[in-house]
């Protein structure tokens, strides 16, 4: 066990860490790893507590409203971004306090395993067409899954706006969706297909990987290799509410870090197939800078920043 000093401060209760997606869902998946981790490595309790609805701003609006406790943290993702720039929420980066990044998760574009479209160059021929598919994704409207489409439309040389996009609170529900039509694209991150892959019941097309991941993708191509420019993930990261005293964040600092090391969050990263892509709370807001001006450019090509 690691002990994090946190120049003295030490959660004096059981931890509350908001997950803004339903059971199963993307923040849902890296909370549940990240408490087991957190409990593994500097012994303290945490309990996950999932609030969905907005691709996770109604967890950081809870979040938000905590202002200096030490003993609430939620799951980060990029719509903590991207739903300030499109109008959907008012809670965004400084809302709250960065902790740590933690990982990041590449997207599947996946199709019913009976779907005419065989290849990812299937997708592509039709998106220009009128016989173009709809998409589902997760979890907002201009969220890293929604701009990925984006940039497959640019190499299709149409516009993104042409494509029907249905959204949903989950990938699990997004993957519903097209299994009860049983047509579509669903756009999601690649763990949220597993369960589907083993039934044999979706077709993964291609992945916004930057390289090829391992069993059972190993045989999927990623769109960069097709020639079509479009690597972009999903990160996970931990924050806490405004307002903390720098001993607390010390303390999480150090402890994320720890939990971050630790064997659970270390097996985690392998079975949910998530990249390690940590960085400290110091590095993540400058990594948020740098996101919030990527983030810009893309949402300005789909037109969807607000004002």
């Amino acid at each position: 066990m690691t002990t994090a000093s946190g120049a003295g401060w030490r959660p004096q209760r059981e931890v509350e860490l908001l997950a803004g997606t339903p059971p199963g869902g993307g923040q849902d998946r890296a909370a549940r790893a990240l408490a087991v981790a957190l409990e593994e490595a500097v012994d303290i309790s945490v309990t996950v507590t999932n609030a969905p609805g907005l691709g996770g701003a109604k967890a950081w609006a809870r979040l938000a409203g905590r202002s200096g406790d030490g003993h609430s943290l939620a799951i980060s993702s990029p719509t903590l971004i991207t739903n300030e720039l499109t109008g959907v929420a008012t809670t965004g980066t400084d809302s709250v306090t960065q902790i740590a990044l933690l990982c990041t998760e590449y997207i599947a574009f996946a199709v019913p395993a009976g779907s005419q479209m065989a290849t990812a160059g299937d997708l592509i021929d039709r998106l220009p067409t009128p016989e173009r598919p709809d998409v589902s994704l997760a979890t907002a409207r201009g969220n890293v899954n929604h701009v990925a489409l984006a940039y497959l439309c640019r190499h299709a040389a149409t516009e993104p706006q042409n494509v029907d996009v249905r959204v949903f609170d989950s990938a699990r529900h997004a993957i519903a969706d097209v299994l009860d039509r049983d047509r579509g694209v669903v756009a999601v991150s690649a763990a949220s297909v597993l369960p589907e892959i083993g039934a044999g019941t979706l077709r993964v097309l291609a992945l916004s990987a930057p390289m090829r991941l391992g069993d059972p993708f190993a045989a999927v191509p990623t769109w960069n290799e097709l020639g079509v420019d479009c690597t972009i993930g999903t990160w996970r990261g931990v924050v806490g509410p405004p307002g903390l005293a720098p001993a607390t964040l010390a303390f999480w600092d150090q402890a994320a870090n720890a939990a971050a090391l630790a064997a659970a969050w270390r097996a985690a990263l392998s079975r949910h197939m998530w990249s390690d892509t940590y960085l400290d709370a110091a590095a993540a807001n400058r990594f948020m800078d740098e996101e919030e001006k990527r983030m810009r450019l893309a949402l300005g090509e789909l037109d969807l920043l607000d004002g």
